[in-house]
């Protein structure tokens, strides 16, 4: 079969002692976390009047998903707040930028959730890296299901976030659940349609070659063989160096060294390309009543994934587009002059709408 190469899946044969040490050198953060926080200014104890953490499993149709729960400083049972659930990256996980956004957004008075994918992180399902769009929006409505009966919240009040990829699937699932009040991304990635054209449209003459290398990997699995993967599983510091796109450049440093965490993985299975490739988060974007704020850095160069979306909300009420300015898809992850701008801009927006 001839060999398709692209800046999505980088072939890397083996982990370089390199590769190792900058892991190990990394996962120690999570290691000195009792939570296995990696973002900076991550809660390290749960203390009285402060923002609390709590981590929490549930079943989502005979899965159990971990997730993260945060309530606000001076939580009360008896008293309403508004809640938000925040969908993580392709990638991510509930430890990284997810997590960051919740503790900020529990620090304006929120309760928020922040879940592990099926499939992925600390949650269960197999095969590991399963990466389908309907797991990845049923993930987002079983937060819904949980955060709505967690103790104080207010269920006519809930906001949710998705970054990345989790933005899309965001999108995916506020369209139907209506449980959903308002509605927002951050620098949101379009899973389908870079799965199917390639990053920036690089592969669209090979979609049929890669849509059979997934119906194969599908065979092969149902046969009993071998799940094949797609991504990175391991990079050296001199190809994240030759990567020419700051998504994955700055994707990579972040994942694979200075937020590294041992459940955060670029790998996904062949045959989930079947279902990602057939899928698209800005279909029926009509769908969306539901106030929408949708934010992108200036700079990012997957801007164009929020530019194609954005406009065919045409029935969103209090719809907006917000541009962090300066700031790249991963930047606004973790950089705090960006963070700051996108949690003061999301506080305002469900202020106004929760």
């Amino acid at each position: 079969m001839k060999k398709l190469t692209s800046i999505i899946a980088i072939a890397t044969s083996m982990a370089t002692a390199e590769v190792a040490n900058a892991q190990s050198q990394y996962y120690k953060k999570a290691e000195q976390n009792p939570y296995t926080l990696v973002y900076d200014g991550a809660i390290t104890k749960n203390e009285k009047g402060k923002v609390n953490i709590h981590p929490v499993k549930y079943k989502l149709n005979g899965i159990e998903i971990a997730a993260n729960v945060y309530t606000p400083a001076n939580y009360d049972a008896s008293k309403n707040y508004p809640a938000v659930a925040v969908a993580h990256p392709n990638g991510g996980i509930k430890e990284q930028t997810a997590g960051l956004y919740a503790q900020r957004l529990a620090e304006a008075g929120y309760i928020t959730i922040a879940a592990d994918a099926a499939y992925q992180g600390a949650s269960g399902g197999e095969p590991r890296h399963t990466d389908k769009p309907q797991f990845r929006t049923e993930d987002i409505r079983g937060m819904a299901d949980y955060i709505t009966q967690y103790p104080g919240v207010d269920a006519k009040r809930l906001g949710v976030l998705g970054i990345c990829g989790g933005g899309g699937y965001t999108l995916k699932a506020a369209q139907g659940d209506k449980r959903f009040k308002a509605v927002a991304t951050l620098s949101m990635f379009n899973s389908g349609e870079v799965r199917r054209n390639g990053f920036q449209n690089s592969q669209l003459n090979t979609v049929q070659d890669r849509l059979k290398q997934a119906s194969d990997a599908r065979a092969q699995e149902a046969a009993g063989g071998e799940v094949k993967f797609s991504g990175v599983a391991n990079i050296t510091d001199e190809e994240i160096a030759k990567t020419s796109t700051d998504l994955y450049r700055e994707g990579y440093e972040y994942y694979y060294r200075t937020h590294a965490h041992p459940n955060s993985t670029f790998l996904y299975t062949t045959s989930s390309l079947l279902d990602l490739m057939t899928w698209d988060a800005a279909e029926h974007m009509d769908l969306i009543e539901q106030p929408l704020l949708m934010m992108a850095g200036s700079k990012s160069d997957t801007k164009y994934m929020t530019d194609e979306a954005f406009p065919k909300a045409i029935h969103a009420k209090n719809k907006e587009l917000f541009l962090i300015d300066g700031a790249t898809h991963i930047q606004t992850y973790w950089k705090p002059e960006y963070v700051v701008q996108a949690v003061n801009k999301l506080v305002s927006f469900y202020k106004t709408n929760l």
